[in-house]
C-alpha cells in the first residue's frame, strides 16, 4: 500500500472512531476503527507514522470538537483540534520507531495498546492540565466495555477496547497470509475475532460486580431550567435564568403537596443557573430562598461569584431553607480558553476570541465534597467530569452520590452535551455510586451505579428529574487501584521494546531479528509478504552463483557440481 492510501484509510479511520461516539453512538466501531489504525502504522517508517497518526488524529477530532467553535469561529475549533491531533501524531512516530525493536509485526501491533493509553495518558495532562475529551472510554457507554471501568476505570476500558483492536489487526494479518481453508492454522483468525469481541463482551457482567442492597436511599430532585437563547450570551438575561430555576423548584413543591412527586431531600440546580452572585445581590438571594422554603430541603445552586477580586468563582453553594450557605465548592480546573485565558497577550495575536473571556475565573481549593442535607455529594463542574482523579478523589473523601452540575447552552444543539453525559455514566460504574448530572440546558440525568437511567431529560427544555437514588459506601477496584493501573500499562509500552532489544542483543549467535514489516517478518511459519522475486533477491543470487544450488525439498545441504 502506498503512501497516499494509507493516508486516506487513517482518514476513514478517524471518521469511523468519531462515529463511535454519541450522538451517532456506533460504539462498535471504536476497535474497528483502532485495528485499522494499528495496520496503517505497521513496519512503516517514522515521518509517515507520524503523519498517518497527524491524519487519523484531524479526522477524529475535527468533526468530534466541532461544538468547540459553534459560536466562537473556527480557528479556536481548529487549533483545539490540531494540537490533539498531534498527539495522535506522536503515537504514530513513538509506534513506528519502537516497532524496529519489537522485531515482529504481530508484536508490533500489540505494542501499539499501551502506546495508545500513554497517548490518551499524556493528552489529558497536557498543556494547561490537559485536554481528556474524545478518549476511547468514552464512546463506551452504552456498550458492555464500559463495565471494566469497574476494573480500572476509563485506561481499562480505552486498554480493552485498543487490545480489541489490536487482535482484530491480528486476525486480518493471518488472513491476509494464510487465507482461510489454506493452511493447517486457518483457525487461528477466526480465534481472534472471536477474542476481539468477547473481551468488550465479558465487561458487561462487571457493571454490577460487587453492587450490594443500599441500606439507604436519597430522593433527588433535579431542575433544568432552560434559557432564553442558546450562545455564548445565553446569561445576557441572566435574571430570566435564575428566575427558570426557581419556577422550576415551586412547580416541583406544587407535585410534592398534590402527591405527584415525592418529597426530595435536596434539589439540584446546575451550573450557572445564578449568574448574578447570590451572596452579593439580595434580590437573588431571596428568590433562591424562596424556593428553597417552599420545596423545603436545600437546594445546590451553580453561582457565579464575585471573588476573589478581581477574579471570579465558578461555585456550587448549598443553600438552605432559611437562606443560608452551608457548604461551597468552587470549580478546582476551570477551562483554558473558556473559563480563563492563559499567556492572553500572546494569543490575542492568533484571535481575538479571547477577549470574549472578559474576567478570569480562579482555581479553587478545598475538599471535592458538600454536604446537602442528609447526602455527602461528590461534585464535578461540568470539564471536570472528564479528569479521573476529580471524583475519585471525591468519593475517597466520602461522597455518597456524584453532581455534575454543567452548563450547555454555550455549544448549542451539537453532541457536544451527550458526549458529556456519557463521561457521567462512565464514572458511574468506575466509582460504583449514583450520579446526578443537571444541565442548563440538557441533556441532564439520574444515573444508576451501573451506568443505567432512572431518568432523562431532553435539550433545550424545562423539567425536573426525581428519583431515588442508592447510597453506597463501597469501594470498586478502580478506586483502589486510582493511576496505578494506568501508569503500568503506560510503562509497559515503553519498557516491552526496550527489554526485546537488550535480549536480542544478548543473544549468542549474535543475529538479529529483522524489523518489523520488513520483508523477512514472520508470524510463526508463515511470511506476513511474499518474498521478492527477481535480480536482486537471495535465491535468485545463489541459483546464479557457480557450483551452488538451492536446498532441495528433504532438507539436504546444497551440493557442489
Amino acid at each position: 500500500m502506498n503512501a497516499a492510501l494509507r493516508l486516506v484509510g487513517a482518514a476513514v479511520a478517524g471518521i469511523a472512531l468519531d462515529a463511535a461516539f454519541p450522538g451517532l453512538g456506533w460504539w462498535p466501531l471504536a476497535p474497528v476503527s483502532l485495528a485499522m489504525l494499528f495496520l496503517l502504522l505497521r513496519g512503516q517508517p517514522v515521518a509517515l507514522g507520524a503523519l498517518v497518526g497527524m491524519v487519523f488524529g484531524l479526522a477524529f477530532f475535527v468533526p468530534h470538537l466541532s461544538w468547540s467553535g459553534i459560536y466562537v469561529g473556527p480557528v479556536p475549533w481548529l487549533a483545539l483540534a490540531c494540537l490533539q491531533a498531534l498527539y495522535v501524531g506522536a503515537f504514530g512516530a513513538v509506534v513506528t520507531l519502537a516497532g524496529r525493536w519489537v522485531g515482529t509485526s504481530w508484536a508490533q501491533v500489540l505494542l501499539c495498546v499501551p502506546l495508545w493509553v500513554a497517548q490518551e495518558a499524556v493528552r489529558a495532562r497536557t498543556p494547561f492540565g490537559g485536554f481528556p475529551w474524545g478518549r476511547v472510554a468514552f464512546s463506551q457507554a452504552d456498550g458492555p466495555a464500559v463495565g471494566w471501568a469497574w476494573v480500572g476505570g476509563a485506561p481499562m476500558v480505552t486498554f480493552v477496547i485498543a487490545t480489541a483492536g489490536a487482535l482484530t489487526a491480528l486476525a486480518a494479518l493471518r488472513l491476509r497470509s494464510a487465507g482461510l481453508g489454506r493452511s493447517q492454522g486457518a483457525w487461528r483468525p477466526v480465534a481472534l475475532l472471536a477474542a476481539a469481541a468477547v473481551l468488550p463482551l465479558a465487561g458487561d457482567p462487571l457493571r454490577t460486580a460487587g453492587q450490594e442492597p443500599p441500606q439507604d436511599q436519597v430522593t433527588v430532585a433535579a431542575v433544568q431550567g432552560n434559557v432564553a437563547r442558546p450562545g455564548l450570551d445565553f446569561n445576557a438575561e441572566r435574571r430570566e435564568v435564575l428566575g427558570n430555576h426557581v419556577k422550576g423548584t415551586l412547580a416541583l413543591a406544587e407535585d410534592v403537596r398534590r402527591g405527584r412527586l415525592p418529597a426530595p431531600d435536596v434539589v439540584l440546580w446546575p451550573e450557572n443557573s445564578s449568574d448574578i452572585d447570590p451572596t452579593r445581590d439580595s434580590q437573588a438571594a431571596t428568590e433562591i430562598t424562596l424556593a428553597a422554603a417552599a420545596v423545603g430541603v436545600p437546594v445546590v445552586v451553580g453561582a457565579v461569584l464575585s471573588e476573589p477580586a478581581p477574579n471570579v468563582s465558578n461555585s456550587t453553594l448549598v443553600w438552605s431553607p432559611t437562606g443560608q450557605v452551608t457548604a461551597r465548592y468552587d470549580k478546582h480546573r476551570p477551562v483554558p480558553f473558556a473559563e480563563y485565558v492563559p499567556y492572553r497577550s500572546f494569543f490575542r495575536t492568533f484571535s481575538t476570541a479571547v477577549d470574549l473571556v472578559r474576567t478570569d475565573f480562579a482555581a479553587g481549593s478545598g475538599p471535592n465534597i458538600v454536604q446537602a442535607g442528609p447526602v455527602r455529594l461528590g461534585v464535578a463542574i461540568c470539564f471536570e467530569v472528564a479528569f479521573d482523579d476529580q471524583l475519585r478523589t471525591a468519593v475517597r473523601q466520602g461522597a455518597q452520590v456524584l453532581f455534575v452540575p454543567t452548563n450547555n447552552a454555550t455549544f448549542g444543539r451539537t453532541d457536544e452535551s451527550v458526549q458529556q453525559l456519557a463521561m457521567s455514566r462512565l464514572r458511574a460504574v468506575e466509582l460504583g455510586r449514583p450520579v446526578a448530572h443537571v444541565s442548563t440546558v440538557g441533556v441532564s440525568a439520574l444515573i444508576r451505579p451501573d451506568g443505567s437511567f432512572v431518568g432523562k431529560g431532553g435539550h433545550f427544555t424545562s423539567e425536573v428529574l426525581s428519583a431515588s437514588l442508592p447510597l453506597s459506601t463501597s469501594s470498586t477496584p478502580a478506586l483502589r487501584l486510582g493511576p496505578a493501573l494506568e501508569l503500568a500499562i503506560v510503562a509497559a509500552g515503553f519498557a516491552i521494546p526496550a527489554l526485546m532489544a537488550i535480549r536480542r542483543a544478548r543473544r549468542p549467535d549474535g543475529r538479529r531479528a529483522q524489523p518489523a514489516g520488513s520483508r523477512t517478518a514472520r508470524w510463526g511459519h508463515l511470511s506476513l509478504v511474499k518474498p521478492r522475486r527477481g535480480s536482486d533477491h537471495p535465491a535468485s543470487a545463489a541459483a546464479r552463483r557457480p557450483g551452488l544450488s538451492r536446498r532441495d525439498e528433504s532438507g539436504a545441504e546444497p551440493r557442489t557440481t
